[in-house]
């Protein structure tokens, strides 16, 4: 059975910074709409919405108090519904952020809980140990332990992988999986397309009286990611959840946040024949070569090289595994880590190369809102802009080690993910066109890029992803074969065949001219970025340069 979301090109959207509306200085919903036309101008099919649910906003509302409104901050439940009706006009499909993991503090469920050690409540979150002893050693994502003190004074700990504001929900308890089909449901029955489904891996938890071996047994905390991600039950729990959905929405989309899943794990999550999810987002893609950091501070926030290499065997590794299985999800930046234009680009024509490698493969592309623009972090000047205490760590181990705090300053803003997360910038003016008032997020904007500079310059990055988003939609790009060429460090270079049809993507990884060998035939230009020759069967690429050459 074909889907639309076999076609999907996804554009990822962060609410509270794509356009305020009504000058309160957070991004809303009439904001998305507002910017509709530009959407359709850029040429994806489908949105993702990070959360618009209630929330305190402790983790920008992945910390949810209630899964059956707006924020307030984004609009109401008229907006959404007009949202959701603007997008499917515009031909745009639409997909909602579902956060299952856990729930806001505030949720009624927790403060329930927390109020009446008795309550039904109660089983709908994890609460053990005694006389306020911790269970295990287990820590936190966030930092710290993963168990909290009941604030009743029962002497038990309740269990946050997150924020301490963020309990995790009981998956064992069929009534806490039940409560979260009804959310998935309602918000389907409403109209939405799809779901990305937040940290469904680590619904299920190993024994909570096993420590995490370490070599002091200190029972200092330490993150014991193998007993809570990617264990059986996760399957056994989320089958009956997604059949359910399938049963009701067969063409609802089910995107699976799996971010430490191996491709194996992928195959289990997105085979047919398991009724899981459709497609899944992995982080194992990106292997940082931390070969050139300093050695005598944290390299938690020093800037580090992409391992070209790994990453190759990365990419031909999904790519490969999961054909005839699944589509696997192309991206290089999202809310959860620093830009393409950052990180990984050394200058605009590899910020357009790179996108070429990456979304012209077999898969679902997920372009991340500014990156057509080429977009870049901002920059903070203080510690407090990142409100995350391990930046602070960072900086007094940078300043030991003989660093100044605006030089560890400057390696956070490059490395962190609050920084990939600044407005939109829709102008030049005062606020970039996103906002009259004080942005939610403040901090320097270090690059020029703009919509309305962009927009009307046909050589602009914004007018390449145009073209290249044109190529993917194309046959070929959507349903070819992929084979990635033997190639050394300096070059990644693939073919796409479809019948008789066929074209190769050369991208230079080096910052010197590279040269590989491709069949001659191949010498119709489908998209450039940087320059080129083509000599017989010798193709040279100069630094960071990239091209699509069809067979003639």
């Amino acid at each position: 059975m074909k889907h639309w979301y076999d076609h999907a090109i996804i554009y990822q959207i962060y609410p509270k910074s794509f356009q305020d509306s009504n000058n309160d200085g957070i991004g809303d919903l009439n904001g998305v709409r507002e910017r509709i036309p530009y959407l359709q101008k850029l040429g994806i099919n489908t949105v993702w919405l990070n959360p618009v649910f209630v929330s305190p906003q402790v983790d920008n509302g992945y910390d949810v108090s209630n899964y059956f409104a707006i924020d307030p901050h984004m609009g109401t439940m008229e907006d959404m519904d007009n949202l959701i009706k603007a997008f499917h006009k515009a031909g745009i499909h639409i997909v909602m952020d579902f956060v299952l993991n856990h729930t806001s503090d505030q949720h009624p469920w927790f403060q329930d809980a927390i109020k009446d050690p008795n309550s039904l409540y109660r089983d709908y979150y994890i609460f053990a140990g005694k006389n306020n002893k911790r269970p295990n050693n287990w820590g936190s994502f966030f930092g710290g332990s993963v168990w909290e003190p009941d604030p009743v004074g029962t002497g038990e700990s309740y269990f946050h992988l997150f924020d301490k504001r963020m309990p995790d929900l009981n998956w064992r308890n069929p009534e806490v999986r039940h409560s979260m089909l009804e959310v998935a449901e309602y918000w389907l029955a409403k109209g939405i397309d799809g779901l990305r489904l937040d940290a469904f891996i680590h619904i299920a938890k190993a024994d909570l009286r096993q420590n995490f071996p370490t070599e002091d047994n200190d029972n200092q905390p330490v993150v014991a990611e193998p007993f809570f991600a990617n264990l059986p039950q996760v399957q056994k729990w989320m089958r009956p959840f997604c059949e359910q959905i399938k049963q009701d929405y067969p063409d609802a989309l089910l995107l699976g946040e799996a971010a430490s899943a191996s491709v194996n794990l992928a195959v289990d999550y997105t085979a047919k024949r398991n009724h899981l999810m459709d497609s899944v987002i992995t982080f194992r893609y990106f292997t940082e070569d931390d070969s050139q950091t300093d050695p005598s501070f944290s390299k938690q926030y020093q800037p580090k090289q992409l391992d070209m290499t790994a990453f190759k065997q990365n990419q031909i590794v999904w790519q490969q595994t999961l054909t005839g299985i699944s589509q696997p999800t192309l991206y290089w930046n999202n809310h959860d880590m620093p830009r393409l234009a950052t990180r990984f680009a050394k200058n605009d024509t590899q910020a357009r190369s790179l996108a070429m490698l990456m979304y012209l493969q077999r898969g679902i592309p997920i372009i991340y809102y500014g990156e057509e623009l080429g977009l870049k972090n901002l920059e903070f000047t203080k510690a407090d802009q990142f409100k995350d205490k391990s930046v602070n760590n960072f900086i007094k181990s940078a300043e030991q080690a003989g660093k100044s705090e605006q030089e560890a300053l400057k390696m956070a803003s490059l490395t962190h993910k609050l920084p990939a997360r600044g407005p939109m910038p829709w102008n030049n003016a005062k606020g970039n066109g996103f906002t009259t008032a004080k942005p939610w997020i403040n901090g320097k904007k270090v690059d020029q890029a703009n919509v309305s500079d962009e927009i009307n310059d046909k050589n602009s990055i914004f007018n390449f992803y145009r073209e290249l988003l044109t190529l993917k939609k194309t046959n070929l790009f959507q349903n070819g074969s992929y084979y990635l060429l033997a190639t050394d460090k300096n070059s990644y270079v693939y073919e796409r065949d479809l019948g008789t049809e066929s074209a190769i993507v050369a991208v230079s990884l080096s910052a010197e001219k590279t040269k590989v060998d491709i069949p001659k035939e191949y010498v119709n230009e489908e998209l450039m970025a940087g320059e080129y020759q083509k000599k017989g069967k010798e193709l040279t690429l100069m630094p960071y340069s990239g091209v699509v050459l069809s067979r003639k």
